[in-house]
């Protein structure tokens, strides 16, 4: 489901009553907790937490126009998904969040390759997020999304 809105403003703004709250603290823990070189912004239409073109003009192999991402939220229609690519790319950081998030939720993790689906909004283990979010550097990403690139 694409969000509506062009702007990360817009998008916050734009959500449906019930997903309004949860989502909007998933957003300001992840802005809260995220490392120099990262920002929000709109990737592929949606919030996403990117490393924009500034920082590195490349931008994303798949489509160079749009910046790096790493991270992203979106309303699906049965749930508030959590994308984190480092997860994905990274089994250490992968091996750690599967380990921690039981002492977060009571919810059974609900997970594909970086994304987390939410389905009972009031188990959305924010503490967790936040933390997440500071276990890689913007250039830890980028030589990370690079090597893997080159493989």
């Amino acid at each position: 489901m694409q969000a509506t809105g062009k702007t990360v403003e817009e998008i916050l703004t734009s959500l449906p009553k019930d997903r309004a709250e949860p989502f909007n603290k998933l957003h300001d823990i992840i802005v809260k907790n995220l490392p120099k070189g990262f920002e929000a912004g709109i990737s592929y239409g949606g919030l996403g937490y990117i490393i924009p073109h500034s920082l590195y003009p490349a931008g994303y192999h798949c489509k160079p126009i749009e910046p790096l991402p790493f991270a992203g939220i979106a309303s699906q229609k049965n749930s508030i998904n959590f994308y984190h690519m480092g997860i994905y790319s990274e089994p250490k950081l992968f091996d750690w969040f599967v380990s921690e998030y039981p002492k977060h939720s009571k919810q059974k993790l609900d997970m594909g390759k970086s994304c987390v689906r939410f389905k009972k909004l009031d188990e959305i283990p924010y503490q967790l997020i936040g933390e997440l979010m500071t276990k890689m550097t913007a250039q830890e990403w980028i030589d990370l999304y690079e090597s893997k690139l080159k493989k």
